[in-house]
């Protein structure tokens, strides 16, 4: 009963709760996204989940989906990241030529600077938590980079 009723509530307008002087509310969810094909190959799909609400604010989480063999390009982040897999298979590369597989529940951490990259398998969906903090300047939180090859993934694949 609980889990409908809070399934019904997540469709309506966000609700305002007032707790002394703080005011709890309901996030609007905003559209899903397609990833662009300057950061990714293939198909991604993007849900915002988390973004900064004040100037001092730094996180961002967002609900990320790729289909069989979709990828994110070569990147970094300049405070590092948290991935959590939710549903399927993730591989992450990173230029020392480490591949890491990663199943629902596993939670991988890449520290600031560490340039790589992450995607589905060839064979299956994936679906990840990101999570990270924005960067002294927003703009350069995350630094994107040239395309993963078809050979450097088809290697990570097969590892």
């Amino acid at each position: 009963m609980n889990a409908v009723r809070v399934a019904s509530v997540a469709w309506r307008r966000p609700r305002l709760r007032r707790h002394g002087k703080v005011t709890v509310n309901i996030e609007p969810k905003p559209p899903t996204t397609k990833g662009p094909a300057a950061t990714f190959t293939g198909d991604v799909y993007i849900d915002a989940i988390a973004s900064p609400h004040d100037a001092d604010q730094r996180m961002v989480v967002v609900r990320v989906r790729f289909a069989p063999g979709a990828r994110t390009a070569w990147h970094s982040h300049a405070r590092g990241q948290t991935l959590h897999v939710t549903e399927g298979v993730a591989l992450l590369g990173t230029r020392e030529g480490g591949v890491i597989r990663a199943r629902p529940g596993d939670t991988i951490y890449t520290p600031p600077g560490q340039e790589h990259w992450h995607g589905a398998t060839p064979q299956d969906f994936m679906e990840h938590l990101a999570m990270l903090e924005n960067g002294d300047d927003p703009a350069s939180t995350t630094t994107w980079l040239e395309h993963v090859t078809d050979s450097q993934y088809g290697n990570s694949a097969q590892a």
